[in-house]
């Protein structure tokens, strides 16, 4: 119950709120609409937050099953990971921190979306499977049909550029033995099917639909579905464009098969956590990077940078607690790189440093931060970024997942980047977004964050959660997400690139990007 006057409860959307009556308990409570398996529950409270509080699911809207329950909140924006399924999910407030009642901007649940049953799994993780073509070549290598059954979210099955654009298409998977199936997930490239049907089989020759549609909208597709067979196929009618079919993930759950077990998930962070990995740059003056820690990456930049890369020429600490990373101007002789706009030379005009922790130190979910001072001016570029360690033994970028915690680029001088990269986004195509700190960000020091886990990533400066990035946002409107796995560290400082542009008379050398420490929690 709310007070004469106060938002109704169906107000908890964005740039409006729920608000309750002055007393303990109140509750707040949403109709999924049908039972769903539930992962995440985010809560963005306004002033009226609640000190304790509980967070149930029910299958009937009578008997509930706790999914959360704390009375230490501090109320902001809440990211709960959860466990559970239901069709109704209540926040019950037991202790509020003012005097007045509860209030909330948002009340978000995510899941996966459709129906498992008891006993339900992964059947089709491992397993072969046919198609009416496949794609293997420059733009496409090796997209065969298992790399749809692989559990890996960066690679794909596509039919033939050559022979494969065409109707009908179809991907069958052979689930080993006869199975009852329950649910079936697609996570589609651009190349989707807008008319398709799955489609179940015991000989792989005579088959029965159990789902159709005409309006197949892509990305991820989660569907509730009642069959039996050994074989299941995605037969599709109708193309989304001029291209042919494609699928990032092809999986089914249900119970007999043959399942093979899936690789295990990576154990859930607890934030704050605790620090599991530092470097507080504690060493003499002019001492290198620790060796135990970090590695130089050497020679010219990537993406049309400018520099050359030292071994730890430009990378030193300064004896006061910090690392200090240059950008100079220095030509390097025999080494090339782009064009450099001021002199005119091919030959790298500018040297810097650029440091990782690959096959020294990688992770997967937690809290990361770093307290930077960066460089600015015209064409420089300093960033604090994760690359998925599985590059350095054979997975591309962007396969292998990037994560920019924080870039800058001297053109916009009050802007701090954070964005996230993966095959089906990536470049200029990235999800991210700046943050406006509202004076230059080489000012002064700045505490640049992240929280990481398997529902999402959440960006802070100086302690200011500013960015919130969902997966199941991702999946249902850009594809994939591929950060289920370890990712090392990197601090590098560029001049010149496709972000920043090129130097030029406006430009100011020697440049410090200035690292006061550098953190890990789990």
């Amino acid at each position: 119950p709310a007070p004469p006057g106060a938002p109704p409860p169906s107000a908890a959307t964005p740039g409006t709120r729920w608000s309750s009556g002055f007393s303990d308990p109140q509750w707040l409570q949403v109709d999924l609409g049908s039972t769903q398996q539930l992962s995440q529950v985010v809560l963005n409270w306004e002033a009226a937050y609640a000190k304790a509080f509980t967070v149930q699911a029910s299958a009937d809207g009578a008997t509930w099953t706790s999914l959360y329950s704390t009375t230490t909140a501090t109320g902001g924006t809440q990211t709960l990971n959860v466990t559970g399924s239901g069709r109704y999910v209540r926040l019950t407030g037991t202790q509020r921190a003012t005097q007045y009642g509860y209030s909330l901007w948002e009340f978000q649940v995510y899941g996966g979306g459709g129906t498992t049953q008891p006993g339900d799994v992964l059947l089709s993780y491992g397993k072969s499977g046919q198609a009416s073509s496949y794609q293997d070549d420059g733009n496409c290598p090796g997209c065969l049909p298992a790399k749809a059954f692989d559990h890996d979210p960066a690679t794909r099955w596509a039919t033939s550029a050559t022979t494969g654009w065409v109707d009908p298409g179809w991907i069958t998977v052979d689930l080993g033995a006869p199975a009852a199936i329950h649910q079936v997930v697609l996570q589609w490239d651009p190349a989707y099917a807008v008319a398709y049907q799955i489609q179940v089989s015991n000989d792989n020759a005579n088959w029965t639909s159990i789902y159709s549609t005409t309006s197949g909208k892509g990305f991820k597709e989660t569907l509730t579905v009642n069959g039996s067979g050994r074989y299941v196929r995605m037969y599709g009618t109708a193309r989304s464009n001029g291209y042919g079919y494609s699928l990032w993930g092809f999986d089914v759950y249900g119970t007999g098969g043959n399942p093979t077990q899936p690789p295990p998930a990576p154990p859930a962070p607890h934030f704050p956590g605790t620090l599991v990995w530092s470097d507080e740059f504690n060493g003499a003056a002019g001492a290198n990077p620790d060796p135990s820690k970090w590695t130089a990456e050497t020679g010219p930049g990537v993406n049309n940078e400018l520099e050359y890369y030292t071994n730890n020429n430009n990378a030193k600490q300064d004896g006061r607690g910090n690392l200090v990373i240059q950008v100079r101007r220095e030509a390097t002789p025999g080494s090339a790189c782009p064009v450099d706009p001021i002199s005119g030379s091919g030959t790298c005009q500018y040297t810097s440093g650029r440091i990782n922790t690959a096959g020294k130190f990688s992770f997967t979910y937690g809290h990361v931060e770093a307290n930077i001072k960066v460089s600015g001016t015209q064409g420089l570029w300093p960033a604090f970024w994760l690359l998925g360690a599985n590059f350095f033994s054979g997975t591309p970028w962007p396969n292998c997942g990037e994560i920019d915690i924080m870039e800058h680029v001297g053109k916009s001088p009050n802007l701090a980047y954070s964005t996230i990269h993966a095959p089906a986004y990536n470049g200029a195509g990235g999800i991210g977004a700046p943050l406006d700190l509202g004076q230059d960000v080489a000012a002064g020091f700045h505490r640049f964050g992240l929280d990481w886990d398997a529902n999402h990533m959440t960006f802070y400066v100086d302690g200011n959660a500013f960015q919130t990035i969902n997966r199941a946002t991702v999946e249902s409107t850009r594809g994939p997400w591929v950060f289920d796995h370890p990712f090392f560290l990197i601090l590098n400082n560029a001049i010149g690139g496709d972000f920043p542009g090129p130097p030029g008379a406006g430009t100011v050398l020697p440049q410090d990007m200035v690292i006061d420490y550098v953190r890990v929690y789990q």
